[in-house]
């Protein structure tokens, strides 16, 4: 459970970012972020009395209206390895032959 009720408790009482990350066992970046989020919601101390945990939640992690599209390709987990199956070799039979020719070039 997010903690976001006790970081405007204590931003409000006048405890510094890394006061109230070191008071709650939060990281002084996850305060500073959830203190932006609040700033920029709108969102104080003290808080309504109609807004419980879940709707303090919404307003300050709301959800994201579109989603970004992944431009990487994921790879082909089910096919064979490049030019290795398409040839009849596998990876074993292949170490093996380039052993055996590193050994036939040794002088």
């Amino acid at each position: 459970m997010r903690k976001i009720r006790d970081v405007l408790r204590l931003s409000a009482a006048g405890l510094s970012k890394r006061q109230i990350a070191a008071s709650l066992g939060i990281g002084p970046t996850a305060a500073g972020a959830c203190l932006r989020r609040a700033r920029e919601a709108g969102v104080g101390w003290p808080l309504p009395d109609d807004v419980d945990d879940a709707a303090l939640e919404r307003r300050l992690y709301p959800v994201p209206t579109t989603t970004a599209e992944d431009w990487r390709s994921l790879p082909d987990w089910a096919g064979d390895p490049p030019g290795v199956a398409s040839q009849g070799r596998t990876l074993q039979l292949v170490g093996g032959i380039s052993r055996r020719a590193s050994r036939r070039l040794r002088p």
